[in-house]
Order: C-alpha cells, then sequence, then structure tokens
C-alpha cells in the first residue's frame, strides 16, 4: 500500500510564533498524560456508578493502558506516513469523543470501550506531536528547552490527573473527570489547527520532491498483536497471578511473536522498525532506560495515592491536593534539566537525576501505618518529582538523539512505547510483590499495617531499580556517547539528522 507523504500548509496569515505552537503541541500531551492518572483516585465512584465487578473496575485503566501502549508503534509510523499534523488532529478528534461517550454512559461495557478507543486516540497524539516539536526546534538549546516544557507537562499531567480526578470527583461525581478531558481535547484540538502550522516541510525532500514510503502492514500486525498479548498479561497477573494460564499464554504468544517480529522486520525493505532508528545516536540506549524508569513511573503514580486513602484516609480531594508538590516539583526539574545538562554533561545528569528519585523512593519505603502526609510524603514526593523530571527530559533527548527527520513520528512513538510496556512490566510486578507481602503480614498484624508493609517493598524494590538504572546509564550513554562524538567528526553536526544533544557539554 503506497501512502504519499502530503500535507496541507498552514493558514493564510501571520505563522504563528514558536511559543504558541510548543503550547499547542505540549496541551496535546498534557491531555494525553491527564487521562493516564485522572481516573485513579475516582475508581471506587466509579465502580459504584457505572455497576463494576473488581475485574471490571482494573480494566477502566487497563483498556486505555493497553490500547495506548499497544498501537504507539503504529501511531508514530502512520504519522511518518499521513503527516503528523494530520494525524495528530485525527487523534484529538478520536480521543475527545471517546471521553465523551465514558462520561455520558452507566454501561460497564460501553465504559471500558470508550477507555479502549481513548487510548487509540492517544496513540495517535503521543507520537504525532513529539515528532512535531522535533521537527519546529532544531537541535540546539531551544531544542532542550522545548524538551523541557514537554517533560515538564507529562509530570504535571500525570500528577495534575491525581488533582483534578479528586476535584472533580467530590464536586460533580465521576462523570466529570471524562467530560473535563473531553472539553480539554477539543480545545488543543482547536489550538492545533489555529496555531501549528502544517508539516509538509518535515516530509518533503530537498528540491521540493514529495517522500514516498509504504506502510509495513505485516510488520505493524505483528508487533500490535505481541505488544497487546504482553501488556494485557502483565495486567491481568497482577489479580489473576502468574501462574494463571491465560495470563502464561498470553506471554507466551507476546514472546512469539515479537521474535517472529525481529525476523520478519529483517527481510523487510521499508521495515517498521528499521535498523538505521537503533543505529542513530543513543536511540537504543535512551529506549532501554526509559523503560526501566518507566516501571517505576507508573507504579509510583499507583501506590502514591492508594496510601494516602488505604492508609492515611484521605478522601479523593486531600489525595490529589497531596501531589500537588510532586506536579510542581517535577515541573521544575524539566526547566532546569537542558541548562543542567549544559553544565555537567548528559551522563552527569541523568545518573544524579536517577539517584535523586532513588532516594525519593527510598525515603518512601520507610512509610509507617501511623504515619501522616508531611512526615511520610511531602519531602520524598519532591525529591522524586526532581529526579524524575530530570531523567525523563534527558532519556527523551536521548531516545531521539540523531534521528532522521523521516523517522521522527516513529522514534517518538518508540520512546512512548518503551515507558508504557515498561510501566506495565514494572507495575505488574511491584503489585504483586506488594500484594504477597501485605497477604504474608496480614498474619497476626493490624490491616493497615499489613498494608503498609506492602507498600512499603514495592517502593523499596522501586529504589533498587533506579540506583542500578544510574550504574547503567553511567555506562551506555558514555559508551554510545562517545560512538556519536567519533561519527560527527566525520560529518557536520547540521541537517535533519543531528543531535539534540549538540549543545550538551560533551561527557568526560
Amino acid at each position: 500500500m503506497n501512502v504519499a507523504l502530503t500535507q496541507t500548509g498552514p493558514t493564510a496569515g501571520r505563522a504563528p510564533g514558536p511559543g504558541a505552537v510548543l503550547a499547542a503541541l505540549a496541551a496535546a500531551q498534557f491531555t494525553v498524560m491527564l487521562a493516564t492518572s485522572i481516573v485513579n483516585v475516582a475508581l471506587p465512584q466509579i465502580r459504584a456508578g457505572a455497576g463494576l465487578s473488581d475485574g471490571g473496575t482494573t480494566w477502566v485503566v487497563n483498556a486505555y493502558g493497553l490500547a495506548f501502549g499497544a498501537l504507539l508503534l503504529a501511531g508514530g509510523r502512520v504519522a511518518d506516513l499521513l503527516g503528523r499534523r494530520r494525524v495528530l488532529l485525527g487523534g484529538l478528534a478520536v480521543f475527545a469523543g471517546a471521553s465523551l461517550a465514558a462520561g455520558l454512559t452507566a454501561s460497564a461495557g460501553v465504559l471500558i470501550t470508550a477507555r479502549a478507543v481513548q487510548g487509540v486516540g492517544a496513540a495517535a497524539i503521543a507520537p504525532a506531536a513529539l515528532a512535531l516539536v522535533m521537527d519546529r526546534f532544531p537541535p540546539g538549546p531551544g531544542r532542550g528547552r522545548a524538551l523541557g516544557v514537554w517533560g515538564a507537562v507529562s509530570g504535571a499531567g500525570a500528577a495534575g490527573g491525581v488533582l483534578l480526578g479528586g476535584v472533580l470527583t467530590q464536586a460533580w461525581g465521576w462523570p466529570w473527570i471524562f467530560h473535563s478531558v473531553a472539553l480539554g481535547a477539543a480545545v488543543v484540538l482547536a489550538a492545533v489547527v489555529a496555531l501549528v502550522p502544517g508539516d509538509a516541510s518535515a516530509e518533503a525532500g530537498r528540491g521540493g520532491k514529495r517522500q514516498r514510503g509504504r506502510f509495513d502492514l505485516l510488520g505493524t500486525v505483528t508487533v500490535t498483536f505481541a505488544l497487546t498479548c504482553l501488556v494485557w498479561g502483565l495486567t491481568t497477573a497482577r489479580g489473576a497471578g502468574w501462574t494463571d494460564a491465560p495470563v502464561l499464554g498470553s506471554l507466551g504468544a507476546a514472546a512469539v511473536l515479537l521474535a517472529a517480529f525481529c525476523v520478519i522486520e529483517r527481510h523487510r525493505p521499508n521495515a517498521l522498525v528499521p535498523p538505521r532508528l537503533l543505529a542513530a545516536g543513543r536511540v537504543a540506549a535512551g529506549n532501554l532506560l526509559m523503560a526501566l524508569l518507566g516501571s517505576v513511573w507508573i507504579a509510583l503514580f499507583f501506590f502514591l495515592p492508594l496510601y494516602q486513602q488505604q492508609v492515611l484516609g484521605s478522601g479523593p480531594l486531600v489525595t490529589g491536593v497531596g501531589q500537588l508538590p510532586l506536579a510542581i516539583a517535577h515541573m521544575i526539574g524539566s526547566a532546569l534539566a537542558p541548562r543542567i545538562a549544559r553544565v555537567i554533561g548528559a551522563t552527569a545528569t541523568v545518573t544524579a537525576a536517577l539517584l535523586t528519585e532513588a532516594a525519593g523512593l527510598l525515603w518512601l519505603s520507610w512509610m509507617r501505618a501511623d504515619g501522616s502526609y508531611l512526615v511520610d510524603v511531602l519531602g520524598p514526593s519532591v525529591l522524586v518529582g526532581l529526579g524524575l523530571s530530570i531523567a525523563f527530559v534527558q532519556l527523551t533527548a536521548l531516545a531521539v538523539d540523531g534521528v532522521p527527520r523521516q523517522d521522527a513520528g516513529l522514534a517518538g512513538g518508540l520512546v512512548n512505547t518503551t515507558r508504557q510496556v515498561g510501566g506495565a512490566i514494572g507495575l505488574a510486578a511491584l503489585a504483586t510483590l506488594a500484594g504477597s507481602v501485605t497477604a504474608h503480614a496480614s498474619t497476626g498484624r493490624p490491616p493497615l499495617e499489613a498494608l503498609t508493609a506492602g507498600y512499603r517493598s514495592a517502593f523499596t524494590v522501586s529504589a533498587a531499580v533506579l540506583a542500578a538504572t544510574a550504574l547503567l546509564a553511567l555506562f551506555l550513554t558514555r559508551r554510545t556517547g562517545a560512538r556519536t562524538a567519533t561519527a560527527a567528526t566525520a560529518r557536520p553536526a547540521t541537517g535533519p539528522g543531528a543531535s539534540p544533544l549538540s549543545s550538551v557539554r560533551p561527557d568526560r
């Protein structure tokens, strides 16, 4: 199937400034991240209002994450082929419609289906918006600042979702969490139409000739089913257990399909994940480290609200407000990340950020059943927010380092995929660990102490994972950085494939 790489240009009139364009694209990312976490605080109310079972309640969260994680690679490649602005607008329209349907329905089946369709829209939005940011901001300090904003809104969306979910649920009821997301997506869609120019320049070859590409349908179907089986198996394992036959079958199918995908891609002239993508700059290193960071990131926003509500006894609104310090620290860290990297280098920045977040998680592992928000949550939340934001910004930069323009959407889809899949793996493993520790501790101990013991174990292991990730980052980024620097001496560091870290101080 041949797909022409065409895109209409901007509307007539004075072109919007780069700040307005970035604001519209960052708002799209904020909306996606908001929808990821906004339902967490409201799950008990959603269960009662929609008549959900325990398993159905879980799938209000899982349906979104499953569709989002499984389709990100396809979404990124489609954006490269059909036009990133066009795919972004289509994704926002689907996302807004599904959000509205989720808020209007009282049917459990329709609600879960609407959440899955939300995930489909998000899988188009996230890689297309990131690719447009990469295109509008060429390598250098400008791209560093843009990625800092990107990191800030990503963290603010995740933490803000908990806050907004609590406020809306307590004030007007759970349907309004979906109504608000639908309204926000509609506003963002209008902003993209008005402010973001068409991306024909990024998708046209030199001399004005249009590029053409073939969509790797076989590879896309194979990896989509593989990721679907993987994410479904991991999310189901949290409730059914790791020895459950459907879970084992799903994970086995994922392994077979991923192996088949690797074989298919080696023989495809227009592979979904071409070898040149992983060979460019520090892409492979950035994605591996992002997967490890994601394994802790998703779990953090799962366990922390549970501790506040189930152990400390906070209501939805208080729990949401309690996420504000983390969100503020995340925004500050994201703004500082490019400046820190220019001073001390990318390797030192990533390593220090991961160790800072690990320290915050280790602090959380000391939480008590008779504790308080000020003593047990506030301080470590600030440390986690700072470390998480700086690491996210730098690893995103690593994951798009040296990527050719024609693969920018795919690179955005890949880094989002690794974070989502890493998050699914991490949350499944940590939830199983916490549940096992709680069950074991329930013998002869009060229920709140048993719950807290489970949460402590999850945060302890999370801290250990990040400490190991910091050591791995120290090795990988220096090694790939040296290889990139050697290659840079053989060709000018300009043009479509230039590194977004070109303005960062070299690692030593």
